[in-house]
Order: C-alpha cells, then structure tokens, then sequence
C-alpha cells in the first residue's frame, strides 16, 4: 500500500475549518459592531416640523349668547336638552351609523399603513429550504468524466436564510414613518369630524320631526275650527241671515288649510325615513315617533367657552394642521435621494449531498454583501421633487389658515343667527301670551252672551294659526341650536371612535396644546 503525505495544514486553517460556528458567531458580532456605528452615525435631513405661526382670531366672539368666560362642556351637547327620546336615538347613531363605521375603517387602513412603513425600518429575514436532484451534462463545460469524484446525478440538500437591510443613514425611513404617523392622526381628526356631523344630523332631523308634529297639530286644530265656522256658516244662510258670499269666503278659509296638511305630514314623514337611515337601519324603523306627541324642548343661550378654545375641538383644524406636519417629512423623504443609500444582504445556512450531513458544522455556508448607491446625476428630477415637496407644504400651510378662519367664521355664523332665532322665539312667545289673553277673554264674553259664536271661533282659529307659526320658529331656531353645537365642534369624544381592532388612538397632543 502506498502512504501519500500531505503537507500540515496551518494552525489558523485548522481553527477556522474545525470552529464554523466561532466564525459564523465573530462575524455576527462584527456585523452587530458596525450597524450600531452606522445606526450612531445616522441623520436626519429635511426640516423638523415646527407648529405653525398662530394665526389672528381676535379677542373673542363679536356676538355674546351667555358669559363666554363659563366653561363649556360640548362633548355630549344634546343631554342638556334632557330628552331620553333624541339621547336614544344619537346613541343608537354613535354605534350603527355606516358613516361612522366606514370612518373607524378608514382609521384601520390608515393604521397599517404606518405600521407598514414602520416595519421597512427593520431588516428583513427570509428563510427557506429545498431539495435538488440534479444530473450534470456530460458533455457540457464542467468536464465530470475526468472527475471521478463528483457523481454526474447528485442530491442537493439545502436550507438556510436570506437577509436584507436598507440603514436609514440620512433618515428617509424616519421622515417617511413622520409623515405616515401625522396622516394617521389627521385621519382620527377627520373620523371625529364625521361623529359630529352624524350628532348633528340625528339631532336636526329630530327636532323637524318633533317641529312638525306640532305645526300638524296646531294646523289641525285650525282646520277644525274653521270647519266649524263653515257649518255655522252654512247654518246662518240657510236661515237667511247672511248671503252666499259669505258661505263661499268662509269655504275657502277652509279648503286653503285643509291644503297644508299634506305637506307637513309629508315632511314630518321624510324626517322620520332620513332617522332611520341615519340609525344605520330601514328608513321605516323609526316611524312610530309619527305617533308620538312630544313637544319642542326649550330653548334658551348656553354657555360657549373661549373663542380660542374653537380651534382645539375643530377636527378640520387639527386635520390640516397634522396635514402639515406630513407635507414637511415628505421633504425629509425627498432630500435624503440626495445622499448614498446603504443596504447590506447576508445570506447563511446548511448545504449537503446526504441527510446525514445535512446540518453538520462542516455543510454551513454564509456570506455578507454591503453595497453603497449613489445617485450622481439624474437631470435635477430629485431636486425638483424636493422643490415639489416645498410647495405642498406651503399649500398645505395655506390649508390650514384657512381651515381655522373657516372654522371662525361658521362659528360667528352659527352664533348670530341662533341668537337671531332666540329673539323670534321670544317675540313669537309674547305674540301667543296675548292671544291667548285675547282667546280667553272671547270665551268670557261669549259665555256672557256679548258676542256670536263665529267671533269667538275668529279668535280660536288666530290662536291656532299663531302656534303653527309658533312651531315653525321653535323648529328654525332649534336647527340653528343644532348648527351652532356643530360649529362649535360640539361632540368632540375625548375617547376615539372606536376602529375594529379597537387600538384607535386619541389626538391628545393636540387637544393639550
């Protein structure tokens, strides 16, 4: 038998081949090392978003409805009114109303988004394994006749895991996250905004059914007096007393406000239909209130708080104002393409010809890939994505001054024309109290035998009318109540709407500022 030599293998070739796992463990260790000198050495380019300047909102409100300096507790408006009937109904609104529900989605949605951007942050890990049966080509470039060693049809074994990592050294990530945050936000501003657009509305559509369930009634009572005074009528010229003229006067007084009916039942209706759809349910759910003889509640001015604290409960205020902090980390997003990108790709695992060897330290492989890009020219395109950028910005800035004048201006509005309504209310009031003086007094003296029936039906059918008129200003005047709240920002819950997934956050930082 003949003994072959073979040289002595280096003391450091031994350490490596026979402690894999040493190696593969200093390698993680060195590459530990230099992401966390990299992580160290990371900036932020673009600008740090900065609050807007304030913009003027003046001293206070031009108009006073009550002590503006009280505190104003708007977050449940409507329970002041002490109505169980409306408190049913907004409840009922708050938890099945699809408006609201395709806004907690929308939260949702949004949500992931930045929980995706979030994630890009990280380096991501594929892992993998497979088994190869393969035959090599006698005849092709690799000469496997002339290497007996190798079999020309072999079994691969592999598995191991692939490894990626773009590191934020300029902070694109961090101002991308920035702006998916703010989003986020601005979206939970605008999903209060539909909550308290849904409160408003349930609450609008309740009192003009409530409203015209009185102006029906006192339409009602009209019309029966007045086909009294027809009958009467009727009765006198048949007796002779008076002429046909009168008879035909006294039918036509009837047939014009038998002819209002319809169309305040049919409004009282559309009411009803447009609560049950709001409910999120059959428009036809809600009809039973046709039935119900509730009145009006009463109206008087409340307190609204500062003028400045508007701005803290207008969700489209904060909405454009978190819309601004995104438009500034866009430009981060922009201004880092300026700078070198650098990702590192490790790949490891085992690789066999047999199970048996499969996961053996000697079958392991691995390998490191950093890589630097460098965008050097590119026709100025980042540079004018970055000037893009600078003037989304200022339009969003734009956006948010005139969100807050805006929000002024519905408030002053709302304010004026609720403390208009309140005067007709009252004038209207003081209009009834002496009719209804004037109606007793027709009663007394036609209980005294001073005046005729028909006169005494003249000042019933008045006092009938006026409460209609009544009923219309008290439904204006409680829609302007309705339409101040709003403005206001009233509804505003101090909790979130509620997502799916229940994690919606709440836009404390902004309600504290």
């Amino acid at each position: 038998m003949t003994h072959h030599s073979h040289p002595a293998t280096p003391r450091w070739v031994t350490r490596c081949q026979g402690s894999p796992h040493g190696a593969l463990r200093r390698l993680h260790w060195a590459n530990l090392a230099l992401a966390c000198l990299l992580l160290s050495a990371c900036v932020t380019v673009g600008p740090d978003y900065q609050e807007p300047p304030p913009v003027e909102t003046g001293d206070g409100w031009s108009l006073l409805l009550a002590d503006a300096s009280s505190q104003a507790n708007l977050e449940r408006w409507w329970s002041k009114l002490n109505h169980p009937v409306l408190d049913r109904l907004i409840a009922t609104a708050l938890t099945q109303n699809l408006d609201l529900r395709q806004a907690a989605a929308r939260i949702d949605e949004t949500r992931a988004l930045r929980d995706r951007v979030a994630g890009e942050r990280l380096p991501s890990v594929d892992v993998g394994a497979s088994v190869d049966r393969r035959r090599q080509s006698e005849n092709g470039p690799l000469p496997i006749d002339a290497m007996p060693s190798i079999d020309t049809t072999q079994t691969i074994y592999d598995s191991g895991f692939d490894a990626a990592w773009e590191v934020d050294l300029f902070g694109a990530r961090q101002r991308t996250l920035e702006g998916a945050e703010a989003r986020l936000q601005a979206t939970e501003a605008e999903a209060q905004g539909v909550r308290i657009r849904i409160i408003a509305e349930v609450a609008r559509t309740w009192f003009m059914t409530v409203g015209a369930g009185e102006e029906l009634r006192a339409q009602q009572a009209t019309l029966d007096t007045l086909q009294q005074t027809l009958e009467l009528t009727r009765l006198r010229h048949a007796q002779g007393d008076i002429s046909s003229a009168d008879v035909d006067s006294a039918y036509a007084q009837w047939a014009a406000a038998n002819a209002l009916l319809p169309n305040i039942e049919a409004r009282q209706r559309a009411a009803v239909l447009s609560l049950g759809i709001l409910l999120g349910t059959p428009p036809e759910r809600e009809l039973a209130l046709l039935n119900d003889q509730i009145e009006l509640p009463i109206l008087r001015a409340f307190p609204v708080g500062e003028r400045a604290d508007l701005l803290r409960r207008r969700p489209d205020v904060l909405a454009a104002e978190r819309q601004l902090a995104a438009s500034s980390a866009d430009i981060g997003v922009a201004t880092a393409e300026l700078f070198p990108k650098l990702s590192i790709g490790a790949r490891g695992g085992f690789q066999a010809l047999s199970t048996g060897d499969w996961f053996d330290a000697s079958s392991s492989r691995f390998s490191i890939l950093p890589l630097i890009s460098w965008r050097l020219f590119d026709g100025d395109r980042v540079r004018a994505e970055i000037r893009t950028r600078e003037a989304a910005e200022q339009q969003a800035a734009l956006a948010y001054e005139q969100a807050v004048l805006t929000a002024l201006g519905d408030a002053e509005r709302a304010l004026s024309d609720y403390h208009r309504g309140l005067d007709t209310v009252e004038r209207h009031g003081m209009t009834l109290d002496a009719l209804r003086t004037s109606h007793r007094h027709a009663k007394s003296r036609y209980a005294a035998g001073d005046i005729a029936l028909v006169e005494l039906l003249a000042a019933e059918r008045i006092l009938h009318e006026a409460k209609a008129a009544s009923a219309r200003v008290r439904t204006n005047a409680a829609v302007q109540l309705v339409a101040l709240y709003k403005a206001l920002g009233g509804g505003w819950d101090a909790t979130p709407i509620a997502s799916q997934n229940q994690g919606a956050a709440v836009l404390t930082t902004f309600l504290e500022r």
